[in-house]
């Protein structure tokens, strides 16, 4: 499963990727102490924003490999 994000005066962004079988890996610039990522099983994730300010104004996408 990967997370983006697509604020408005960039493009699309890479925030995370995870899987079953690992640990969360957050891009640079990115962390787990303000994106948290839940993953329940192979269909289900769940991302949280904390403390959201003004600066994570955007769009955010997940999408998910059959890999």
């Amino acid at each position: 499963m990967f997370w983006y994000q697509q604020s408005p005066k960039n493009g699309l962004k890479l925030v995370a990727s995870t899987s079953t079988w690992m640990q969360n890996y957050y891009e640079e610039g990115y962390s787990e102490a303000k994106f948290e990522i839940r993953r329940e099983n192979k269909g289900h994730s769940v991302m949280t924003i904390k403390n959201v300010t003004s600066k994570d104004a955007a769009s955010y996408f997940c999408a998910a490999s059959d890999h």
